[in-house]
C-alpha cells in the first residue's frame, strides 16, 4: 500500500505557467496529513519488537523483509515518529565518515574532544558512587569521603572525541520499534480513516477539499 496514494487531495489554484485562467485549479497531495498510531497501540509494549538496524538497511527493505511489502515503509517510520529519513535514520559507515569530515574539517579534528564525561567510581564495597557518562567540564573533580576515611578529590572527567560522539549519536538511531505483523492491518485501516476529510467550508468530498482563491482576497 503506497503511502502517497492514500494521501487526500487539495484542489489548489494553479500557479503553473501557461494556465488558461487565473482561477484554474490543479489537484495536489496534502502532504501535511500524517498517519498516527492509536494511543492504545502506541503504549502497548507487547505490540512491538525491538530491532537493530543493520548497515545498509532502509525502511523499504525492512518492510519488505518483515511485511512482504516494501510500500509499508511508512509503517516503520510512523511507529518511530520519523518525519525526516535524512536526519533521523542512521547513516551508513561511509556516509557517516563523510558527514564527520564535512562537519569537523579533517581526520585530525575527529580525534579532538567534543565534550567530557565522568568515569565510574566505586567505593570499597564495590558500590557506584559516581556513574559514568555524565557530561561535565574538563576540570571536573569529584569529592568523595569513604566510610571512616578521608575526603578525596578525584579527577573524574574523561574526553569524548568528536568521532566517538557522532558514532554514538548515529548508533542510537539504529534501535527502532517494529510493529508486529498482526497489528499492521489495523494501522492501515486507521490511516485510511485519518486521511478522509470532515465536512467544512472547503469540503468537496471525503478525499478532496479546495483552497481559497487568493484573488478573492485581493492578493
Amino acid at each position: 500500500m503506497s503511502y502517497f496514494r492514500e494521501l487526500p487531495d487539495i484542489s489548489a489554484v494553479s500557479l503553473l505557467p501557461g494556465r488558461q485562467r487565473s482561477d484554474e485549479r490543479v489537484l495536489v497531495k496534502n502532504i501535511y496529513k500524517r498517519a498516527k498510531l492509536r494511543t492504545d497501540i502506541d503504549y502497548a509494549i507487547t505490540a512491538f519488537d525491538i530491532k537493530m538496524i543493520k548497515e545498509g538497511e532502509r525502511p523499504d527493505t525492512i518492510a519488505a523483509e518483515l511485511y512482504n511489502d516494501s510500500e509499508l515503509d511508512w509503517v516503520i517510520l510512523t511507529c518511530n515518529n520519523i518525519t525526516s529519513v535524512r536526519d533521523q535514520w542512521p547513516l551508513s559507515n561511509n556516509d557517516l565518515h563523510s558527514y564527520m569530515l564535512d562537519k569537523y574539517g579533517s581526520e585530525a579534528a575527529l580525534l579532538e574532544p567534543h565534550h567530557y564525561e565522568t568515569r565510574e567510581i566505586r567505593d570499597q564495597y564495590n558500590r557506584t558512587v559516581l556513574e559514568a557518562g555524565l557530561e561535565v567540564d574538563q576540570n571536573f573533580v569529584f569529592s568523595y569521603t569513604p566510610i571512616g576515611g578521608v575526603t578525596q578529590d578525584i579527577s573524574a572527567a574523561g574526553p569524548v572525541s568528536n568521532y566517538e560522539y557522532e558514532r554514538t549519536v548515529n548508533d542510537a538511531k539504529r534501535v527502532i520499534r517494529i510493529l508486529k505483523e498482526e497489528y499492521v492491518g489495523g494501522l492501515v485501516s486507521d490511516m485510511r480513516s485519518m486521511m478522509k476529510y470532515e465536512s467544512s467550508s472547503q469540503f468537496l468530498d471525503r478525499t478532496t477539499k479546495e483552497t481559497y482563491n487568493p484573488k478573492d482576497f485581493g492578493i
